[in-house]
């Protein structure tokens, strides 16, 4: 068996990589000493090019004992290696990349004997990575090299050797190495200055323990020492690789960069001098299209939302669903500009907040009176407060989403697990009292004999959550826990910040014919103006006076006013209903799709609050991707849509035909006919609450 090195010197990324010096030796040279413990590996031949540039490799190596030297085409690797074969006749051979300065060899010997006992015309360990970038090896029988190489059209598949190979299945015989852990999320390669510091620090630490240390030794090191990964952790993997495929259709890229590239520069001064980059989680760029999302917008109008560019996008996210009546709606729009042009602010109260309060309790005939304020998370807050004060108890039991505030992520003193199925995992409650431990207690929803048992056991006060997201309520839950409620003298608050307006005239809870002692609305209610309403039964509501809860901006005219308008709005096309038959047909179009793919799906949420996640181990990557090409054909889309009246028939049929090019994709992904690794243009979108750089 016989080991090519391809090298070359000109690294655009990192020029002279390869010559780079770790304890007085070049990368190359920790390569092929690695290599040389092998007993498999006969022969060693460094392969670089005959341009000028690479003259400095040959000059280096031209007398090295035990090594083989090779000059060939410069981007044609393919025709390199090639060439190195007609010189040197071998049955197999094996690819290793010259960046990769901690090959492990045991990895290597065990791939090679793989590979001769089921007789493979492709044995790699990065088709569908499990090991650290930088552990890259494939060993290819050399006759099934030729007659690939005979084919290669693409200037990506003659750059990188074998991905012809790697999309031809049916044609060649291909196995894919796995790691019993995945370690995919590591980076050991040599390609940026970052990888360089990590990879001497690794040498510099290990090569004093030990004689040779593979990849054993370096992840229990980097284990121990897990800030390490921090170094180098922004980069993507095999950047090459996605680079060279840009390259078959380079110029089409280059016209969608240039499309969107004021947003993405603006975010990145953004996260400079705005920690987090913006002030809702949800609108991070991360979240979408890491490195790539347009981030901002200049104007929208009914389902359209124009970058700052002025590129029109069909918009299917719509935000975190305020606008159940389109971006922009006329009516509503002339509405406001009357009452700004009257004056937000005076001394005196804004007579709009007693008609919205009255408006409002006439919607939810259990509920006596009425506090305002601007945010989800303030009105979760004010309930909580004067549910404390009414029930003069502090203990709350929780389900379901309610905000940033220190009495939710108190949960997470004790387990950062307990917001996990609530919120986010991993949430640390930095800044947060630890006297507030055991103050707030999460619970399943649709589990009654977890909340009961949790309401003896804590003697909770109060009882908060939300009365349906992802699914409804089973067995009679809801009125189970009213029933506990009233036995207990617990105040139950329903949070319908999110629900609210989507599947009746008010509340969800309304659906169920189930009350509580506090309700909370937001989002919906002021079509994307900011308002939310805190509603209650008079004998709790009344505490509000007995504790203090007060706010300049609460005063301000244009929420209540807004809001005002919005529920006539919604009262006249009864656009619950509207968005509700919108997110069922969303979603019966979904199911049929992924049953045209032969994809594995899991449908949930609201009707008019609905998604989807495609049942893999790569459903990020299918996310992500999903969300990056529908982006490059005019639609912002994820998997999650707030349906709104603006997402017309003509829009969503445009929004099915290029999800179904997308589904196919992906389903030749999930065939193994597609590596999904191969399909980001970038990053993976973040999944969960994290520190930006």
């Amino acid at each position: 068996m016989i080991a090519i090195i391809q090298a070359r010197y000109l690294s655009e990324r990192l020029k002279g990589k390869v010559l780079l010096k770790i304890q007085n030796k070049t990368l190359i040279d920790h390569i092929i000493q690695r290599l040389s413990y092998s007993k498999k590996i006969k022969k060693i031949i460094l392969a670089t090019s005959n341009a000028k540039s690479d003259d400095k490799i040959t000059n280096y190596y031209k007398n090295k004992k035990n090594l083989f030297l090779f000059r060939g085409s410069l981007n044609n690797v393919a025709l390199r290696f090639f060439q190195v074969l007609k010189k040197n006749p071998c049955d197999d051979f094996i690819r290793i990349t010259g960046d990769c300065p901690l090959i492990d060899y045991k990895i290597i010997d065990e791939m090679i004997d793989l590979h001769r006992k089921n007789q493979n015309d492709l044995t790699s360990n990065a088709i569908i990575p499990s090991f650290p970038d930088g552990m890259d090896v494939e060993i290819l029988n050399t006759k099934a090299f030729i007659k690939s190489f005979k084919l290669l059209k693409k200037n990506s598949d003659k750059e990188h050797v074998t991905t012809f190979i790697e999309n031809r299945k049916k044609h060649f015989k291909i196995e894919n190495y796995e790691n019993k852990e995945n370690l995919s999320n590591i980076r050991l390669t040599v390609d940026e200055k970052e990888d360089y510091i990590l990879v001497k620090t690794i040498i510099d630490n290990l090569s004093k323990k030990f004689k040779y240390f593979g990849l054993q030794e370096i992840v229990n090191y980097l284990k121990n020492n897990k800030n390490l990964l921090n170094i180098n952790n922004k980069y993507d993997r095999n950047e090459g690789l996605l680079k060279s495929l840009k390259s078959d259709k380079n110029q089409k890229l280059k016209m969608r960069k240039k499309k969107f590239n004021q947003g993405a520069e603006l975010w990145n001064s953004a996260k400079k001098i705005i920690p987090g980059g913006n002030m809702l989680l949800s609108k991070r760029s991360e979240m979408f299209l890491p490195n790539s999302w347009p981030s901002y917008f200049s104007k929208s109008k009914g389902a359209h939302v124009w970058t700052l560019e002025n590129n029109k996008l069909l918009d299917m996210i719509f935000a975190v669903g305020q606008n159940t009546l389109g971006y922009n709606n006329k009516e509503l729009e002339n509405h406001i500009i009357k009452t700004v042009k009257s004056g937000n602010m005076t001394t005196f109260n804004c007579p709009e907040e007693v008609k919205l309060a009255e408006k409002i309790v006439a919607m939810h005939p259990w509920a006596d009176m009425v506090r305002l304020c601007r945010s989800g998370g303030e009105a979760n807050s004010i309930a909580i407060r004067i549910a404390r004060a009414a029930a003069k108890n502090n203990k709350v039991a929780f389900c379901g989403y309610h905000g940033w505030h220190d009495w939710y992520l108190s949960a997470n003193i004790k387990s950062k697990k307990n917001l996990t199925a609530h919120l986010l995992p991993g949430l640390e409650p930095n800044g947060v009292p630890k006297e507030l431990i055991n103050t707030a207690f999460p619970f399943e929803y649709n589990n009654f004999s977890e909340l009961k048992k949790l309401v003896n056991q804590r003697n909770i006060g109060i009882i908060k959550m939300e009365v349906s997201r992802n699914f409804g309520p089973e067995k009679n839950f809801l009125q189970k826990v009213r029933e506990l409620c009233n036995k207990k003298n617990i105040v139950l608050i329903f949070d319908e910040c999110t629900s609210g307006f989507r599947e009746t005239f008010g509340g969800i809870h309304l659906k169920y014919k189930v009350f509580p002692d506090i309700a909370m609305f937001g989002k919906a209610l002021g079509n994307g103006y900011a308002i939310n309403a805190i509603i209650g039964k008079r004998e709790v509501m009344e505490y509000a006076q007995n504790t203090f809860i007060s706010s300049t901006f609460w005063t301000e005219r244009i929420g209540p006013s807004a809001a005002l308008k919005t529920l006539n709005i919604m009262q006249s096309l009864k656009s619950w209903q509207v968005i509700s038959n919108i997110g069922k047909s969303i979603k019966k179009n979904w199911m049929a799709l992924a049953k045209a793919h032969n994809l594995k799906i899991n449908i949930f949420g609201l009707d008019a609050i609905c998604g989807f996640s495609i049942i893999s181990k790569y459903s990020n990557i299918y996310k992500t991707f999903i969300t990056q090409e529908m982006l490059k054909r005019g639609v912002m889309a994820s998997n999650l849509v707030y349906v709104s009246i603006a997402h017309e028939k003509k829009y969503l049929n445009e929004y099915y035909e290029k999800l179904d090019e997308l589904f196919s994709i992906i389903s030749k992904c999930e065939s193994q006919k597609l590596n999904p690794v191969k399909l980001l243009d970038n990053l993976e979108a973040h999944q969960t609450f994290k520190r930006l750089n």
